[in-house]
């Protein structure tokens, strides 16, 4: 698996506020938004951020009690997630495609820190 980039998943309320805050304070720029979620970046090695609505339906952590998840966008993820379920990893979301373009799946540490892995693609024509 190659990590091409990470982001840390923010759970909150009012996504708006906190990209003001982010972007007025730590000079974070909006790369993404979409219904329920906003994303960050810096052009350093800052982690990207992805603020997430709490109630939005498409973007809700998929484990209860989570407000962070670690994501990393990979390349091959489709092996990955096979060479995972191998392996015995707590697979909590199992791959699939989204209709914005990403491959995704969410995994559990021991500890249950979730993780999701990421595979940008391009969207479906038609």
């Amino acid at each position: 698996m190659n990590i091409v980039s990470s982001a840390v998943s923010l759970t909150v309320d009012d996504p708006a506020a906190s990209s003001r805050f982010f972007t007025s304070h730590l000079g974070f720029r909006e790369t993404l938004a979409g219904d329920g979620f906003i994303a960050l970046g810096r052009d350093d090695a800052a982690v990207d951020l992805l603020l997430v609505e709490r109630d939005a339906e498409h973007w809700r952590p998929r484990q209860e009690h989570t407000d962070a998840i670690v994501v990393f966008a990979v390349t091959g993820l489709a092996a990955e997630c096979e060479r995972l379920r191998r392996e015995g990893a707590a697979i909590t979301v199992p791959l699939r495609r989204e209709p914005w373009g990403e491959l995704t799946m969410q995994l559990s540490d021991p500890n249950g820190v979730a993780i999701q892995l990421t595979e940008w693609i391009a969207p479906p024509t038609g």
